[in-house]
């Protein structure tokens, strides 16, 4: 059943005062917030419909509705309108910094003060592909390997070997190394590559599994996202997020930056994922937080780079605001990448 434009506002009305106060919403209320000019007994009636419908529920007999997570979507989908006048977050956020790293925690720690929520910031999403590798003998036993990583991030590697080497093994080895994997990247090291380098290695070939583990080890490694969050403690403030055990459960969650990598991860790779994406409820790709509310938004590198920028909350956040903010957010950080504002998009590590 599509609803028709007294129930939209009346629905309208209900999420504005209960985003508002936290507290159920009757229907003398909306009677007064709202221009329809309709008697209480027909709210009620249109309230009755919209709460038959599921878009709203009498959580208590005597209590007012409040709206569901059927209700939340319409409303963001359908109802909601941006904010005409939204704070700048230019004039506090992007204070100039060298690094990436200080500017994502910047926008991390800013949001959390301006929307009084939870945030978390990934850092670019680069597909590390290998700059340069150097292999140094350590002493009879052990390599020291140097990977250089798109985004010059260094990862050093030691690496033991079981035949002792010269220095004209070693130095064979850095060229075969450079020569086959510089410029590449994981998905590109396939069984044809290995084995084309192994056939060069000749009576090393043993030693060679030995560096190559090493050496995906540490480009494995250079691919995890860092994730900056600032704000966690902000989720206290909400009475609906009071039930310790499911709070408790929540804060671990925010300090274990593994779980929330995988979380912007599934959420930057929907395939339906174009700008700002609003999950409610049970749509979040993330357990305990049927309470909860969480709003990303994805921003760009120019070399094509991306990051997600993610925002947690009550249901009954502030949607106007928070897609607002994101959306400027996301066009400051843009200009800021195009015209390189003293950031070194190179120094995220």
């Amino acid at each position: 059943m599509e609803l028709d434009e007294r129930k939209k506002k009346i629905l309208k009305a209900i999420i504005a005062n209960y985003l508002e106060t936290g507290e159920p919403v009757g229907s003398r209320t909306i009677s007064k917030y709202t221009d329809l000019n309709l008697s209480s007994a027909t709210i009620r009636n249109e309230m009755a419909d919209l709460e038959e419908l599921g878009y709203i529920v009498q959580p208590h007999t005597s209590a007012g509705r409040i709206p569901t997570d059927k209700g939340y979507r319409f409303y963001v989908d359908n109802l909601m309108e941006e904010k005409e006048e939204v704070e700048e977050v230019k004039s506090s956020l992007l204070e100039r910094v060298d690094r990436m790293e200080l500017l994502l925690k910047q926008v991390a720690k800013v949001l959390a003060y301006n929307t009084n929520y939870a945030t978390m910031v990934t850092a670019p999403n680069y597909n590390k592909t290998v700059k340069f590798i150097q292999l140094s003998q350590v002493d009879i036993d052990n390599l020291l390997a140097v990977i250089v990583v798109e985004g010059n991030i260094i990862k050093n590697q030691m690496i033991r070997v079981d035949v002792a080497l010269d220095n004209e093994d070693v130095l064979k080895f850095n060229i075969l190394l450079n020569t086959f994997l510089q410029g590449a990247s994981l998905e590109d090291i396939n069984l044809e590559m290995i084995q084309a380098m192994k056939k060069q290695a000749g009576e090393y070939e043993g030693i060679l599994d030995q560096i190559f583990q090493g050496i995906v080890d540490a480009i494995h490694e250079a691919k995890e996202l860092e994730i900056y969050t600032s704000g966690a403690t902000n989720i206290l403030k909400y009475p609906e997020l009071g039930d310790i055990s499911k709070t408790s459960e929540l804060l671990e969650k925010f300090e274990d930056k593994t779980e929330l990598t995988h979380i912007l991860e599934e959420t930057a790779g929907r395939e339906d994922n174009a700008g700002i994406q609003v999950y409610i409820g049970d749509e979040a790709p993330m357990q305990d937080m049927q309470d909860c509310s969480l709003v990303t938004a994805t921003y760009k590198m120019p070399e094509g780079a991306t990051g997600t920028i993610g925002i947690i909350g009550p249901k009954r956040m502030d949607y106007k605001k928070v897609v607002s903010t994101l959306k400027n957010l996301t066009i400051e950080l843009d200009d800021i990448f195009k015209k390189g504002k003293g950031v070194n998009q190179d120094g995220e590590n």
